[in-house]
């Protein structure tokens, strides 16, 4: 007998609507990106477009993790603007011994993402292979569907000996410790909490500008955002961060002192729960209308008391 129920991503975001829908529940929905968001394939895109349109008439509220995705659902007449939020991620602190220096070189470059179609490590590999005159090299952190093709273009682009497949890692927090700049190369993203624990590590950050990833990267100012697959564009903003310690250093701590502003856990727990408060009211005066004007509050489906 829950007070509320909060579902989070597509399909857990379906079931449990409905599941609440059908107690008579209040439910509030968390899609960390939109399934039919720019860069995901056009058929799928309809699919997932139509289902969150059907959908939608089952939930409370949706919390949007960026406003680009808030704006998305309303330019796709997906869900009332009404019953949206934007309530970005935030990520819990780290002690200071898991702070980067960036400054140091040579400097590691590190990306934690699946080896899957999400992502465009062909963009990222293809601008480093110009940049080997600089002492580098690239901890790739995750495993996928297509690792084994990632490991044969980085072979093929002559980079093999620099790239490094860690493979899925419980200490990400640590190696973002020991590295001097975070890359985040996609064909769409939601809001990636991995470029919140990069700049929580006080790591510039580069990155694909898709979705709402330029809501957390500041563009020259805590790192650069890329245009997607741009791959011309990822050697020149490597290169000035690999040449320049200096300029690395600085870009981190605006990364970090960002985090402290805005992507802390307390500052999105709050907001979150200001949302619950707000559904949970708008429910208990809506029964408390009901029984003013003479009329049953709806039934709670709840089952009886066992």
């Amino acid at each position: 007998r829950p007070d509320l129920v909060s579902t989070h991503c597509a399909k857990a975001g379906a079931l449990g609507r409905l599941a609440a829908w059908s107690l008579g529940l209040p439910v509030i929905y968390t899609p960390h990106y939109w399934s039919f968001t720019d860069g995901v394939p056009a058929g799928s895109a309809r699919l997932y477009r139509w289902a969150e349109r059907a959908l939608a008439p089952f939930g409370d509220r949706v919390i949007t993790v960026c406003e680009f995705d808030r704006q998305l659902a309303i330019r796709q007449r997906v869900v009332p603007a009404a019953k949206l939020v934007t309530v970005h991620n935030g990520m819990p602190d780290v002690a200071i011994d898991l702070r980067a220096e960036p400054k140091r070189s040579p400097a590691t470059l590190t990306m934690v993402a699946r080896f899957e179609p999400q992502k465009d490590h062909r963009s990222l590999l293809t601008g480093l292979a110009g940049l080997t005159r600089y002492p580098w090299q690239l901890d790739l952190i995750g495993d996928g569907p297509l690792l084994d093709a990632t490991r044969q273009m980085a072979d093929a682009l002559g980079i093999a000996d620099r790239v490094h497949f860690l493979g899925q890692r419980g200490d990400v927090a640590a190696r973002l410790a020991q590295s001097q700049v975070y890359v985040l190369s996609s064909n769409w993203e939601g809001f990636p909490r991995s470029i919140l624990e990069a700049m929580r590590a006080g790591l510039p950050v580069v990155a694909s500008d898709v979705a709402g990833v330029s809501e957390s990267v500041a563009d020259g100012v805590t790192g650069y955002v890329i245009p997607r697959g741009d791959s011309e564009l990822w050697r020149t903003r490597l290169e000035g961060l690999l040449s320049d310690p200096d300029l690395r250093a600085r870009l981190g701590a605006n990364g970090r002192a960002r985090y402290e502003e805005e992507f802390t856990f307390a500052r999105t727990l709050d907001r979150t729960m200001a949302v619950y408060q707000d559904v949970w009211n708008a429910r208990d005066r809506s029964h408390t209308v009901a029984r003013l004007i003479g009329h049953p509050a709806p039934i709670s489906r709840h089952p009886p008391a066992p």
